[in-house]
């Protein structure tokens, strides 16, 4: 799809792939993106970056860029890390380490935000300060907030903040904003249950764990049938379950391990008082003993705060035009980390597209890089509308 993109940032298209496709071809899972990290600091400081704070809450880096007026800061947000995925893309910039992929776009997302400090550090047309944040370990490492907790707005306090993600379905030249819920909270969590293990064919003489584990896997389901207010969105899936190594011994412990994902804080507790509730019980019906173990940091629901999803929306349809921008588009039960900054100041998270490619997070999947001028457009306007030289 051809648009109409400053022609400064449309040149930058050749530089903005080989970029993305060093990245790709070097991932690196959360808090041990140090390759990346460095490439991104050494830029931002190539670019002329009036600061660049390296090891924010690990491998974070954030690039301070002052415009041509004083005024207000904007902190523009992407993602480094990678999973731990085998890629099979077959591409020539797959990934060089085994068993690790950017299967999320991320390498996109640092791309984007890269050539947009570059042309932001060269123009500066813009009253005010934007801080350019590259965060680890989104993957479930909650790398925001280990940014905020080693000070990230202490030092570097915004007045709003804006994250960026790649969205596959959703044509390249197309982008997509909604205000209120877009993400949902997610929640990691391990059951175990002990039993007495046995042979199997004597299973009167053991506690058979496997049996009150699998009895767990459909009982869960009722908590969000029959306990959770049905207008409220909730998931509670089992992803993993481990029992035994052989054929006819009834092991003593089995773990299931899973998610829950929902919007509303209320139903978060409501769904882990009725998990644990039910861990008990349905393994002391079987002779057993269950236990709950949630994860260290659930993420927050990622809600978009109404004036700057509408900021964001106007900021787009001057970009791609109205016809480009879908406002309103449904919410998704994945979740994002970003979460956590929105949570402390106004923020916005907004979707661009990546075209007819495979989905997040599946071995095929990969940015495309057609999308990244746009996506660099969209932040120099966005900071330039945000925090303009003229005000009105």
């Amino acid at each position: 799809m051809t648009l109409p993109l400053p022609n400064s940032i449309a040149a930058m298209a050749e530089e903005l792939t080989a970029w993305r496709r060093d990245i790709h071809a070097h991932p690196e899972l959360g808090y041990e993106e140090h390759r990346t990290a460095g490439l991104v600091a050494e830029r931002l400081r190539a670019f002329g970056c009036d600061s660049v704070e390296e090891g924010i809450g690990g491998t974070g880096v954030l690039g301070v860029i002052k415009g041509q007026a004083e005024g207000p800061a904007i902190m523009l947000r992407a993602d480094m890390d990678a999973l731990p995925i085998r890629e099979a893309t077959g591409a020539e910039h797959a990934s060089s380490n085994e068993g690790v992929m950017h299967a999320c776009g991320h390498d996109g997302h640092t791309t984007m935000l890269l050539g947009a400090a570059k042309h932001l550090a060269a123009t500066r047309g813009f009253a005010g300060t934007v801080y350019v944040c590259f965060q680890p370990a989104e993957e479930s490492g909650a790398g925001a907030k280990a940014m905020l907790d080693d000070g990230l707005f202490d030092r570097y306090p915004p007045k709003a903040v804006f994250g960026l993600h790649n969205w596959p379905g959703l044509p390249v030249g197309q982008m997509a904003i909604k205000e209120g819920p877009v993400l949902a909270a997610a929640d990691e969590f391990r059951i175990t249950v002990t039993g007495r293990g046995g042979h199997g064919a004597e299973p009167h003489l053991a506690r058979d764990p496997l049996l009150a584990t699998a009895h767990l896997v459909t009982q869960l389901q009722s908590v969000v049938s029959r306990l959770v207010n049905p207008r409220e969105p909730a998931v509670i899936s089992v992803t993993a379950f481990n029992a035994g190594d052989t054929h006819n011994v009834i092991p003593g412990t089995a773990v299931l391990r899973g998610t829950t994902r929902c919007y509303d804080a209320s139903t978060g507790e409501t769904i882990r008082t009725e998990m644990a509730r039910l861990v008990s019980s349905v393994a002391e019906a079987h002779g057993c003993e269950g236990t709950l173990w949630h994860g260290p940091v659930p993420y927050p629901a990622t809600i978009n705060d109404g004036a700057q999803a509408r900021f964001v929306h106007n900021v787009m349809s001057e970009l791609l035009g109205a016809e480009n921008v879908l406002f309103g588009h449904p919410p998704t039960m994945a979740a994002e980390d970003f979460s956590f900054f929105a949570n402390q100041v106004p923020g916005a998270f907004a979707i661009i597209g990546n075209g007819d490619t495979a989905a997040l997070h599946h071995p095929a999947y990969d940015f495309d890089d057609a999308a990244a001028p746009i996506g660099v457009a969209y932040w120099v306007r966005l900071a330039e509308m945000a925090l303009p030289l003229t005000p009105g």
